[in-house]
């Protein structure tokens, strides 16, 4: 779908460490650390939200980060963490059946991903071009980005809902700081300038907390944590019987068509990215079983359900790093995190106003990525098809469309999709032989 040569590729984008290249030991990990700092807000949000011990979904983020890369050959530079399109239906099985139910139709949902994956195996992926348009791919690609603006927004300038002229400022010393290191930044400094950016927002929030004598870092839950603290895994068998839930497995089987939506806008956005097609290689049954994979192994051990997270995605695009060997080294700190109780709590201890300023910037690279692709396959607007496709996309995806059946919702972002596949399919196309 976007075949590129690889050397202009590199030339235009500026490619600092490709798919397969390895960096330095000590730059490895720093570039690792970048990753998970912009995975862990998310990540650890959705079990507090559910009732579950944060570090079990760190855990399984890692392990299920490394189980994707292992089923994907190491092709595919992409990070698994917890999935928001869950939240609702485990909130109500966790009221009602508890963990058990919940662990279940997590892995549930995995093996629907499974399924899925042995149909295009044998069935074959020629259908993605045709399902898929440059047209339906590009406005995805901005939605996946701009409908996750709200949260950054809300994050670099709100405190428990309410305006915080303090947050705002914390957020823009951090966001200029990633800006001025990714532009003016030289060798390593270049590479890193999210994690930079991160450690300048950090420090600043201390300083300013000082100066207020507001407390923007809470350093007492560091000093409270444990050095080494197992997470509390919920494991059939040896944490609770195990007990057959129907009820669980309808409720959240489904959801997995909802985020297999949003896998194949993620993969769309690596695509363009890279310069490759992991539709065809390692080919998207790959990428299915490895989400699928991670999806048990989250389930078994007592986490929510994971997906490809596009706050890793957008580190990709800003910092130039498509290395899998980063992306596995962030999945092996994150397991080893979960286990260091002090490390965990630090990390945890980042202001949202700072995690807040970085998803700014990471979110707009992202949107500008499916802008990319409309540049770059000449999309002609002129056309009325194209451009009704692309406006029912764009404010369906980033309005938040909703359907909502109980306990299957289907978000924003696979709405949106849903409606772009659908209407290229059924529009005529006036201009009958120009490019869409």
């Amino acid at each position: 779908m976007y075949r590129v040569f690889k050397e202009y590729f590199d030339i235009v984008n500026n490619v600092k460490y490709d798919v397969n290249d390895m960096p330095k030991v000590g730059l490895l990990v720093g570039l690792s650390f970048q990753h998970l700092f912009a995975m862990f807000g998310a990540t650890v949000l959705v079990p507090i939200l559910v009732g579950i011990d944060p570090a079990i979904a760190l855990f399984s983020s890692g392990l299920g980060t490394l189980a994707h890369l292992t089923v994907t050959k190491y092709k595919i530079p992409a990070y698994m963490g917890s999935s928001f399109a869950y939240i609702a239906a485990m909130q109500m099985l966790m009221k009602t059946d508890g963990i058990g139910a919940v662990a279940q139709g997590a892995m549930a949902g995995g093996l629907v991903y499974l399924i899925v994956a042995l149909v295009v195996k044998y069935v074959g992926n020629a259908w993605i071009d045709r399902v898929l348009p440059p047209i339906v791919v590009g406005p995805i690609i901005i939605v996946i980005g701009l409908s996750l603006a709200a949260n950054a927004v809300k994050d670099a300038t709100m405190v428990n809902d309410t305006y915080s002229i303090f947050s705002l400022v914390i957020s823009m010393v951090t966001l200029f700081s990633v800006i001025l290191f990714n532009m003016y930044g030289k060798k390593i400094i270049g590479v890193i300038p999210i994690l930079l950016g991160l450690i300048v927002g950090y420090i600043f929030s201390v300083v300013l907390g000082w100066l207020t004598g507001h407390e923007f870092v809470q350093f007492s839950k560091v000093a409270a944590a444990h050095w080494f603290q197992v997470p509390s895994f919920d494991i059939p068998f040896v944490n609770y019987d195990f007990k057959l839930y129907p009820s669980a497995i309808l409720t959240m089987a489904p959801i997995a068509f909802v985020t297999m939506t949003e896998h194949f806008g993620h993969v769309m956005v690596l695509n363009s990215l890279t310069g490759r097609d992991y539709f065809k290689d390692p080919g998207l049954d790959r990428t299915l079983t490895g989400d699928g994979l991670a999806q048990i192994i989250a389930g078994f051990f007592g986490a929510p359900p994971v997906t490809s997270y596009g706050e890793n995605i957008g580190v990709m695009a800003l910092s130039k790093v498509y290395s899998v060997y980063v992306i596995a080294g962030a999945a092996v700190i994150a397991v080893l995190m979960s286990f260091i109780g002090k490390v965990s709590a630090l990390l945890s201890s980042i202001p949202t106003a700072v995690l807040g300023g970085i998803s700014i910037a990471l979110f707009g690279v992202i949107a500008a990525s499916g802008l990319k692709i409309l540049v770059e396959h000449k999309i002609d607007f002129d056309n009325k098809k194209n451009i009704l496709i692309a406006s029912v996309i764009l404010v369906s995806g980033i309005g938040g469309l909703m359907i909502d059946l109980g306990g299957f919702q289907i978000t924003g972002v696979a709405s949106s999709t849903i409606l772009g596949i659908v209407l290229y399919q059924i529009l005529p196309d006036p201009n009958k032989g120009s490019k869409n």
